[in-house]
């Protein structure tokens, strides 16, 4: 069975539902959520949910603790379900092609630093943008530059605001990401 670990840096959503997901598909198991926000949701999370949890600060994700604990827990595939920080080259070249990231837009437009929830969903609604959506793609090391692995969109709305907006991508988010976790995990070698 292949061994999962999200990283994550807010209330989990995305988390949990990757972990029911796999209980109802027993592909893989998802061994670790880690986070590097003290007080996040989805620290809570992973506690309600018996997955074991691991807190990090920036320091240690940058010199390699966070990397030796998904070692130590023979990691095969890295989930980021929104991770805010950029992943180090080192952790990149040790899991190649075995991180991923979901990205609250249709990339290559509105990704890089700083575009993240809100901030994402405000730039498409300034630019008037008829459709956004979401797109999941390996992790580089750049922010948000890896091959792109799915997209799916959705309407944006005259009447929309960044929180409605976010709803109906949260929505697209819950629906896609577990099943193409599941596809990658049954294709890793």
């Amino acid at each position: 069975m292949k061994r999962i670990a999200i990283l994550a840096s807010g209330s989990g959503t995305n988390a949990q539902r990757i972990v029911e997901h796999f209980a109802q598909h027993p592909a893989a198991q998802v061994v670790l959520i880690g986070c590097d926000q003290p007080g996040a949701g989805v620290l809570q999370r992973a506690w309600d949910l018996g997955i074991p949890s691991y807190r990090f600060n920036g320091q240690q994700l940058k010199h390699g603790a966070v990397l030796a604990e998904l070692q130590a827990f023979k990691v095969d595939l890295i989930v980021l379900a929104g991770f805010m920080r950029l992943i180090p080259a080192a952790m990149v070249k040790a899991f190649p092609q075995r991180i991923i990231n979901i990205h609250p837009a249709l990339l290559p437009k509105y990704g890089g630093k700083g575009m993240y929830g809100h901030h994402v969903h405000e730039a498409v609604i300034a630019a008037g943008e008829a459709q956004s959506g979401i797109t999941i793609h390996w992790v580089n090391e750049r922010y948000d530059e890896g091959e792109h692995l799915f997209q799916a969109n959705c309407p944006v709305l005259p009447t929309d605001t960044a929180e409605t907006l976010a709803q109906r991508i949260h929505a697209l988010e819950h629906a896609h990401y577990p099943e193409v976790v599941e596809r990658l995990v049954r294709d890793l070698v």
